[in-house]
């Protein structure tokens, strides 16, 4: 049985490039005496890959080189020496990373029911980006009914969740996001309230003209200069949210941080970073509510699904071009 796995073979500066990773097959090792070995159906691609990469202080080691990409996955048992916690066919999820096949003892895999939700859903809306937006949104920034709420990335898998559960909550949500037509996905199909194209205007100049009293909370995906704007518009005792910079991640030269800092001090506002892993003794919880408000149509949800491991570096571009809309995720399993 042979494993066709992405090996990270060079820490990249700016974009990664052919160097950083390198496509490599090696035959599947026998089971060790508690291990079990999955066959990986799904893997999910996130900006939060491209900081794995730096050998910088973070939330979680850098990926070491020679290592399998990390990644999140999901897929079937299908070979069990002696583990009682799982059993053959059993549905699986954690960080399997970027291969066909993974071995392991099972320690931080957890077990889901395909039957009641498709595969791809687990590392999505009831996956780590799901659970991301949930948490983000209900728990750091504290949303409440009639906040004024402004969203960047919007159109991705973690901002238009956030989108969402925050108009579920009774707030008046804003978007920002690329190209006229994801602006108008926001707006038709999410429901949300108004949508910013940056790359047709001005993000200052519309976030005067949008969000004329200010904001109560940014949800903030991208960094720079969006952050920057936004923390201009802050209102009394807001909340910004740091989820992610990606506007930042492939940067060759140091982080741009916000020059509107003192917005919170003069408004009392607060901002705070926050990592999905904090809340994961709660990720039950979360699951069950998102599956209610999916089931009742409160929520809507939309993958941009690609197949071929060979693929990997191309799909894993496309999350930082904007070609995509929704959930990146990559097919394994021919």
């Amino acid at each position: 049985m042979i494993n066709k796995q992405i090996i990270f073979k060079k820490r990249p500066s700016g974009i990664p490039d052919t160097d950083t990773w390198q496509l490599q097959e090696t035959e599947v090792a026998e089971l060790q005496a508690g291990e079990i070995l999955i066959e990986q159906h799904y893997i999910s691609l996130d900006p939060a890959m491209r900081g794995w990469m730096n050998d910088t202080k973070s939330y979680i080691p850098p990926i070491a080189i020679d290592d399998v990409m990390r990644a999140g996955s999901i897929g079937k048992v299908i070979k069990n020496n002696g583990n009682p916690k799982f059993e053959v066919g059993d549905c699986v999820t954690s960080w399997g990373g970027v291969q066909q096949y993974a071995i392991t003892n099972g320690d931080g895999w957890y077990k889901v029911d395909d039957q009641l939700a498709p595969m791809p859903l687990y590392i999505g809306l009831l996956g780590m980006p799901g659970m991301t937006a949930y948490f983000g949104i209900t728990q750091v920034a504290k949303i409440k009914e009639g906040d004024i709420v402004l969203v960047s990335g919007a159109a991705g898998a973690v901002g238009s969740t956030v989108g969402q559960i925050a108009k579920i909550k009774g707030c008046k949500v804003i978007g920002i996001a690329g190209g006229s037509e994801k602006c108008k996905y926001l707006i038709d199909q999410l429901g949300f309230d108004d949508a910013i194209d940056y790359k047709s205007e001005n993000i200052y100049t519309a976030l005067k003209r949008k969000c004329p009293k200010g904001i109560d909370v940014y949800f903030d995906n991208v960094g720079g200069v969006i952050l920057d704007a936004a923390l201009g518009k802050l209102r009394m005792h807001a909340r910004v949210v740091i989820c992610g910079a990606i506007s930042q991640y492939n940067n060759t030269t140091k982080i741009k941080g916000p020059s509107n800092y003192l917005s919170l001090l003069v408004t009392r506002s607060t901002m705070q970073g926050m990592v999905v892993m904090d809340y994961s003794k709660e990720f039950g919880v979360a699951a069950k509510q998102m599956s209610l408000w999916l089931k009742e149509g409160k929520l809507t949800y939309r993958e941009a699904m690609y197949h071929g491991i060979e693929n990997f570096q191309e799909t894993y571009n496309r999350l930082f071009t904007g070609d995509k809309k929704g959930k990146l995720i990559l097919k394994v399993k021919e």
